[in-house]
């Protein structure tokens, strides 16, 4: 038995395997166990005999299953840690870096611009209630204006804001004039998608308030805001327009060279103007004046970058997103 026991424990493959002839061989039912259950059938001398000899297989067998176990564990753990190994002398693997998307740049491109020129830059929430994005911009409900801002409306009566306008009149709620702020921010429009149009898309208003605020301010504000974003020599106009929270109200272009065509020509931003009196009144504002100005933040790294289609900006399509990994 002994023999037998000892070639099969040595040629035993796994810890499993080897748990088995443990309780073959030591088990309550194993082979050596049941010889010392016959025991008690013997003369006392011969009793003492065998039980010495049953007792050293015991030994030899419970020894040689340790020592398999513990050569077994050994090999497992030798192949784990050869898995596992790390050639320290390989080449790493080079991963690509992340960047920064175009339209963040652009947007921070654009805050660095204004605080140069003493502006803070605040944000707003993005849900906004009728009376901030309409009644108190001079949009009541029944004005037509409104049908040029279709949005998207919660079941509690809120908005999508339509504009990042609505942070003049909340900013105005809690500070007091002077004060020169711009506000970047997604905003929200249902549109019908196409090459120029998006759901959701980015503005970045301004807003100047204090005494003896005028028009020529304005002018000043946007030619300097070209400047430090187009070069020196920019040249800025006005257009007339319309806007039911300024009065009067207008439209600014830049004169610019197209970097990638070569081609000179005005570019229109956005709109501006003085502040209508009906705002300054729904913030309980008296004997100031002020100016605003905004423009598509899209439009303008569409524009700048060669970028054909808005929807690219929002696809996560990564040919696209690597052409202006850190462009600015």
């Amino acid at each position: 038995m002994l023999d037998q026991a000892l070639d099969e424990i040595k040629t035993s493959p796994n810890l499993p395997a080897l748990q088995d002839l443990r309780v073959k061989y030591l088990g309550k039912k194993g082979l050596v166990t049941e010889q010392l259950k016959g025991l008690g059938s013997l003369e006392p001398e011969a009793r003492k005999l065998a039980g010495q000899e049953i007792n050293k297989l015991k030994t030899v067998i419970n020894d040689a299953i340790d020592a398999k176990k513990a050569e077994l564990e050994l090999n497992a753990l030798n192949e784990k840690l050869e898995k596992e190994s790390l050639d320290v002398t390989l080449p790493g693997r080079h991963y690509s870096p992340g960047g920064l998307h175009l339209l963040t740049q652009v947007i921070n491109k654009l805050s660095d611009v204004f605080r140069s020129m003493g502006y803070d830059v605040e944000v707003g929430p993005e849900l906004e209630d009728e009376w901030h994005n309409f009644d108190a911009l001079n949009t009541p409900g029944w004005h037509p204006a409104r049908d040029l801002q279709d949005t998207f409306w919660t079941t509690d009566g809120r908005v999508m804001r339509t504009h990042t306008s609505p942070m003049q009149v909340r900013y105005m709620e809690t500070h007091k004039p002077p004060f020169k702020i711009v506000v970047p921010g997604k905003v929200y429009r249902n549109e019908a998608l196409d090459a120029t149009h998006e759901a959701q898309f980015h503005q970045l208003e301004a807003l100047v308030v204090g005494e003896r605020v005028t028009l020529a301010d304005l002018k000043g504000a946007i030619n300097q805001m070209a400047i430090a974003l187009m070069g020196k020599g920019t040249k800025t106009r006005l257009q007339p327009s319309y806007f039911p929270f300024v009065e009067p109200g207008a439209e600014f272009a830049i004169w610019w060279t197209h970097p990638r065509t070569g081609k000179e020509e005005w570019l229109e931003l956005g709109g501006c103007g003085m502040v209508h009196p009906n705002v300054f009144k729904a913030v309980g504002y008296e004997n100031v004046t002020g100016f605003a100005f905004g423009f598509g933040i899209e439009r303008l790294a569409m524009v700048s970058y060669g970028i054909p289609d808005i929807r690219y900006f929002y696809q996560s399509d990564m040919r696209v997103l690597e052409q202006f990994r850190g462009v600015l």
